[in-house]
């Protein structure tokens, strides 16, 4: 990956529906140049996806919540089938697993505090293993980003 490689990445993560020519003038490359070093990132796996971001209060889903889990490994058959059951979950718009006192971080949307009490409830308590569950309600928004700023040196 080069300079152009990174700028044409920094603006298609600020833009991802700005057209290649559009695209291929603000690089100074040539149109089909565009399109071939594009299908080359695409194929290379460095841009995975392109998708139109929802505002989530504006969909309807006012709660968003942060969740901590703790997993029991001596109450666990397999942790791989606790983290397919947690990726599965609908609600869950990110999962990682995490290094030490606690197993997994989970950012949950849901639309209200029922629908927050039927998630833990009826699925998130289901998933054998899970030992401890803690959630903290995101008051505020201070930053949310896809973005990674690519150096273009």
């Amino acid at each position: 990956m080069d300079k152009t490689d990174r700028k044409i990445l920094n603006i298609l993560q600020e833009n991802g529906r700005i057209t290649n020519s559009k695209l291929a003038a603000e690089i100074g490359i040539s149109p089909p140049a565009m399109l071939e070093r594009v299908k080359r990132l695409e194929a290379s796996g460095m841009i995975c996806n392109y998708t139109a971001l929802i505002d989530r209060e504006r969909a309807g889903f006012g709660l968003l919540a942060i969740i901590i889990i703790s997993v029991s490994l001596n109450q666990i058959t397999s942790l791989g089938k606790v983290k397919e059951k947690l990726v599965d979950l609908e609600e869950v718009m990110e999962c990682y697993q995490l290094t030490g006192d606690v197993d997994f971080l989970l950012k949950v949307a849901v639309r209200d505090m029922p629908m927050y009490t039927a998630f833990i409830n009826d699925k998130l308590t289901s998933i054998p293993g899970i030992q401890n569950i803690r959630t903290s309600f995101v008051l505020d928004t201070l930053k949310s980003t896809t973005v990674l700023h690519l150096e273009e040196e």
